[in-house]
């Protein structure tokens, strides 16, 4: 039977390794941390449950709900408490709701974005001019989330909804981001309609179409923990990869049949130098940025802030350090007992990668002092967590669908070598199961 190697024990590579196994093969992942699932960790205190990296996956995406339900989980997804679904975005010293109907950028029902005061005036009746457009006579080139944005509302939608949403993803900046890899949904509603306002209020969701975000009661940290039961783990560092396969991890060599590098693509990089240089460069091209947790436990009868629904985005123009908050137990069920309040901050981004520097006490001081400033927070946590994520979450910059085909293509060329994670198509929990269920399925079918 053949030998795989898997670098990386995020969802990705433990995605492949329980299809491989299934299958019967000989498979081993290399993590270097000690613990498995990359960005998903799952904490618990006290009867409180806290996601410190993703606390979900969009449902519209079918491949993490499937994987859940392979392995039993099924009875544990839970869906968001979208009857309790408010955002606020900070914009000159107070929180505003989201419109109702907004997907994104583009609204999709005329009155709640009327009556709004998030945005002015003319921004709002140049919505309503955008419905006018028509379908470009030729297509455009790529060009960056910003440029796009603007190009159909103007900056003030780019400053207040596109940017504050996107970084909650991406942690990105929108001037760099690639229009056609991040929002192709909206692309192709240029492309056809013209208008985006006309395609999104044309294209209403299905109903009973369950909620867009969906969790496991338990955290997402449940997830790895079943998936990753009898898969033969080693906890080292990958060295190197030589030409022919051979792995090099722990002082060892390892001579493998199939290598699929469910890593970061800088990880995969520093590990291919020895097989193909050009393949090693336009890896590098990918850029990644940082981001930081904060979750914040509080008593009920303590909790003097304001409650603001599911949470609040700043936008960068109005962010001192902090990007976001999410009040955990009011976004999911099963998340904090009736008692306790908590609250998930995030900070970093493309924009304050130094945030990561700072010590746990100046973070701690930095996330209180903004509460105060946004909620009129003045009450003691009795609990927190503080998790950094370095170098964590690929940017897909101007430029980005070419970069990823000739990487795909280099790699192809490679006999065994097989590239899964969040560096290509898609950066969520379901786009990492695919790509790591793909590698697995491909070298399946070569057996």
């Amino acid at each position: 039977m053949p030998r795989v190697v898997i670098v990386g024990g995020g969802i990705a590579g433990l995605s492949a390794a329980y299809d491989l196994k299934r299958a019967g093969f000989d498979c081993t992942i290399f993590e270097k941390k000690p613990r498995l699932g990359g960005v998903i960790e799952t904490c618990a205190w006290e009867g409180c449950t806290i996601d410190t990296g993703p606390d979900s996956f969009i449902s519209a995406k079918p491949e993490a709900l499937a994987l859940i339900k392979e392995v039993g989980l099924e009875s544990e997804v839970i869906g968001s408490n979208d009857h309790q679904r408010t955002t606020y975005i900070w914009k000159k010293g107070r929180l505003i709701a989201l419109p109702d109907g907004v997907m994104m950028i583009v609204p999709s029902k005329v009155m709640p974005m009327v009556k709004s005061p998030l945005l002015s005036w003319a921004t709002k009746i140049g919505m309503g001019f955008e419905m006018l457009r028509r379908p470009p006579a030729s297509p455009k080139p790529d060009r960056s989330v910003a440029e796009f944005v603007i190009d159909h509302f103007g900056r003030e939608t780019l400053d207040y909804l596109a940017e504050p949403l996107l970084s909650g993803v991406y942690g990105g900046d929108p001037a760099q981001l690639s229009i056609a890899s991040v929002l192709p949904r909206f692309l192709e509603m240029e492309t056809k309609s013209g208008s985006l306002v006309r395609a999104v209020m044309a294209a209403k969701r299905p109903p009973g179409s369950g909620s867009l975000f969906r969790s496991l009661k338990s955290g997402m940290g449940k997830l790895v923990q079943t998936i990753s039961k009898g898969l033969n783990i080693r906890h080292q560092e990958v060295e190197t990869i030589e030409k022919g396969l051979r792995v090099r991890a722990g002082g060892e060599w390892i001579e493998a049949d199939h290598v699929i590098l469910a890593c970061p693509a800088w990880s995969a990089a520093a590990l291919l130098g020895n097989v193909d240089a050009e393949l090693t460069r336009r890896l590098n091209e990918i850029p990644y940025s940082s981001s930081l947790t904060v979750s914040l436990i509080y008593k009920d009868s303590e909790f003097d802030g304001k409650r603001a629904g599911f949470g609040f985005l700043v936008p960068q123009r109005e962010r001192q350090r902090m990007a976001a908050c999410t009040f955990v137990g009011t976004k999911f069920p099963y998340r904090a007992p009736n008692d306790r309040i908590v609250l998930r901050c995030f900070f970093g981004g493309s924009g304050d990668e130094a945030v990561l520097s700072e010590s746990d006490e100046s973070i701690l001081r930095i996330a209180r002092e903004e509460l105060k400033r946004i909620l009129g927070l003045t009450a003691t946590p009795i609990h927190h967590t503080i998790s950094r994520w370095p170098r964590s979450m690929a940017q897909y910059t101007v430029g980005h669908i070419p970069r990823v085909k000739e990487i795909r293509q280099r790699a192809a060329a490679i006999p065994g070598l097989h590239l899964a994670g969040n560096a290509y198509d898609g950066i969520g929990i379901p786009d990492c199961v695919r790509t790591g269920r793909a590698a697995a399925k491909a070298i399946i079918e070569a057996r």
